[in-house]
């Protein structure tokens, strides 16, 4: 009797057993049979149209921001600084007042001057006045012809020390315009090295301060040997201009190619450019690296979005949708400008390239298309 229970039992567990492990395995086939339908199933893709536009010529370059002019500022007399006009780092005009020196001593050295050429004046009457004497009398017989001659020599002395003494009082007065110091040029001018109470000289080797004009402003760069042609044809049509990149900036400033320098250095290769800026909000300051960007013409191209280039060992490609397929095409990239690339050659205008979706993409994927955010920008 147990023996019969015992096997019923077995019989039963076996059963169970079967059932168990046999609806597990169609369950694992089933998910496999789903996960390859599900393999075989359309990718969703963002595409764009390839299109034919004009596109411009570019060429980038590191900049810096070199100003026209700088004038440092230094007295020509020595003399003791009693005021300072400007507010450090401020914007001057030419012809402003900067700094006024002590310029007593000099005046008084005028009027002394002044003195001795009315002295001068007085003593050279005189000997005029003993000249047409002498003259009456040597025509009457009345004196020698001697006394003539040495009232003229007399005269000429005089004369000659009125000029040098009028010379010494007009460099006197000049010297007394260099006790107001005024600003040469327009710019922006540096701190004060010194202050108020300060006894400067003319031979001080540090410059009072210094002002850097600001507007308009060069932006000097080098570009390679290779792009001069191109650049003097644009510069000879005059279709050449320049944008400054500022960095943390997001407007750039423009201006226009003003000089190519007349050597390429031999040793590099480059060729110095300097370029024009009007920089009337003085977005451009002096000493800053920017990003030169030239056009130097316009051009027709196939253009296609930067987003659908894709680049492996074997160089840049981009997928290409056709009757709902994705087939992989190899590109040769002309240049890229902004968020769009010109072509060479592999995509012709009007085909459909795919933008977004690349991780399950494979040559020949069946695609689900949708049309680009940012096609046609």
């Amino acid at each position: 009797m147990n023996k019969k229970i015992i096997g019923i039992a077995c019989v039963a567990i076996v059963g169970i057993s079967a059932v168990y492990f046999g609806s597990r395995l169609l369950g694992e086939r089933g998910a496999a049979a789903q996960s390859g339908n599900q393999g075989q199933s359309t990718v969703p893709v963002e595409v764009a149209s390839a299109v034919k536009k004009k596109m411009p010529v570019r060429l980038d370059a590191l900049g810096t921001v070199t100003p026209m002019a700088s004038v440092a500022i230094k007295p020509r007399i020595d003399s003791e600084i009693v005021q300072i006009h400007f507010a450090d780092g401020a914007l001057v005009k030419q012809g402003d007042i900067l700094i006024s020196l002590d310029k007593r001593s000099l005046e008084a050295q005028i009027r002394a001057a002044e003195g001795v050429v009315a002295r001068d004046q007085a003593q050279l009457e005189g000997a005029e006045r003993d000249v047409r004497r002498y003259t009456e009398l040597v025509e009457k017989n009345a004196t020698p012809v001697t006394n003539l001659d040495n009232a003229k020599t007399q005269a000429a002395i005089y004369s000659a020390a009125k000029t040098a003494d009028e010379a010494t009082l007009q460099n006197l007065r000049v010297q007394l315009t260099y006790a107001t110091i005024r600003a040469p040029i327009t710019g922006r001018i540096s701190a004060a090295s010194v202050k108020v109470g300060n006894f400067v000289r003319s031979a001080d080797i540090q410059p009072i301060a210094t002002i850097i004009q600001t507007s308009p402003i060069y932006v000097t760069f080098t570009v390679p040997q290779a792009t001069l042609p191109d650049l003097r044809k644009a510069l000879a049509a005059e279709s050449a201009t320049l944008e400054a990149i500022v960095p943390g900036d997001p407007t750039p400033a423009s201006g226009t190619v003003t000089m190519i320098e007349n050597t390429v250095d031999a040793g590099t290769g480059m060729v110095a450019v300097r370029a024009t800026m009007q920089n009337t909000d003085e977005q451009l300051w002096p000493g800053t690296l920017v990003t030169a960007r030239m056009t130097l013409r316009e051009e027709d191209a196939v253009v296609v979005p930067a987003a659908a280039v894709q680049v492996s060992q074997a160089g840049s490609f981009v997928f290409v949708v056709k009757d709902g397929k994705a087939s992989v095409r190899a590109i040769k990239i002309s240049r890229t400008v902004g968020k769009e690339v010109a072509l060479e050659s592999g995509v012709e205008a009007g085909e459909v390239v795919v933008t977004d979706g690349f991780l399950l993409l494979n040559d020949g994927s069946r695609v689900a298309p949708r049309q680009h955010s940012g096609a046609g920008a």
